[in-house]
């Protein structure tokens, strides 16, 4: 049980230029990280599961204004909100995810308990809000939600036809999901992802954050895998998949194999943005190909970091 153990986390990857940020708000976002961070690695120094590392970090980040999950959440086109969230088990290989959900203050306990307490994988909007009626969750109205800069963002696209990824100028374009991926004192690793989505997206529109395979996956016998970036994508490139592929059907390490699909793979059809990929080793791998991606990480070893840019 002397496993290394660690974890890493991620609330976005994107354009994140340099100039748009302000000293005191790089520093709430750093604080942010690490108290996400934190909560995660408390849990697993403690001897606890990866599952509830995740689980535990992920909260916090939906919990904070800066991010887009949970509180943070962007504006669809109908001026609501709809989130989308995912955890899988990397011993069991059981998964859990919601989609197309409002009113839910931390949609990754929700698709935990999607994983743990249904024998389904995903479920979405209306069902998906009873089920969690039938597990008594306290439902939060749109004022919880509602984030003034996040509506301003809204405001200046909202009767045209364009959307965005995430927050700051058309061309400061940034993918807000925010993620956690962590080993724990056993060797079991476990992935989540939870997002707000797209500002001004229509149509019910789901990215990959919730789809198990493309935006988030975990399997001990390789690796956990949390993503963020153009989804679409994502998607089509069943990108957290693909990581563990190479691990597993081409040998590579687990930087080995995140390295090529964000830097190669992804690239080759269009796709921008990064992920944070972690092996049952505690081995932690965070590449992106945009100008930035928030991240954190800390590992028994003592290695630990909180960046934003490159």
């Amino acid at each position: 049980m002397n496993n290394t153990f660690s974890i890493a986390i991620h609330g976005g990857a994107g354009t994140l230029v340099k100039g748009m940020m302000t000293p005191d708000l790089e520093s709430r976002y750093k604080n942010d990280l690490k108290t996400a961070m934190l909560a995660g690695y408390a849990v697993l120094e403690a001897g606890n599961t990866a599952v509830e590392a995740v689980e535990a970090a992920i909260i916090v980040l939906e919990n904070s204004s800066l991010f887009n999950a949970g509180k943070g959440a962007v504006f669809t086109a109908n001026g609501t909100h709809e989130m989308d969230a995912s955890i899988m088990d990397g011993k069991s290989l059981n998964a859990g995810a919601v989609s197309l959900i409002t009113g839910i203050k931390n949609p990754v306990s929700l698709a935990r308990d999607v994983m743990e307490k249904s024998e389904h994988v995903f479920l979405a909007g209306e069902g998906a809000h009873e089920f969690a009626k039938e597990l008594n969750y306290n439902f939060k109205d749109a004022a919880y939600f509602h984030d003034e800069f996040r509506y301003q963002q809204w405001i200046e696209i909202k009767d045209t036809d364009s959307f965005q990824l995430d927050h700051s100028t058309k061309k400061d374009s940034k993918f807000g999901t925010v993620g956690a991926v962590a080993c724990d004192k056993h060797g079991n690793i476990a992935a989540a992802t939870s997002t707000g989505g797209m500002t001004n997206k229509k149509w019910g529109r789901v990215g990959d954050s919730p789809m198990i395979g493309s935006g988030n996956y975990a399997n001990n016998k390789t690796c956990a895998i949390s993503c963020t970036g153009s989804g679409e994508f994502f998607i089509r490139g069943v990108v957290a998949y693909d990581v563990a592929c190479l691990m597993e059907h081409k040998g590579m390490s687990v930087d080995e194999a995140a390295q090529e699909v964000i830097h190669k793979r992804i690239l080759e059809i269009g796709g921008d943005g990064g992920l944070i990929a972690v092996d049952s080793k505690g081995n932690i791998s965070m590449p992106f190909n945009t100008e930035g991606m928030y991240r954190a990480h800390k590992s028994s070893t003592g290695e630990e970091g909180i960046s934003i840019y490159k």
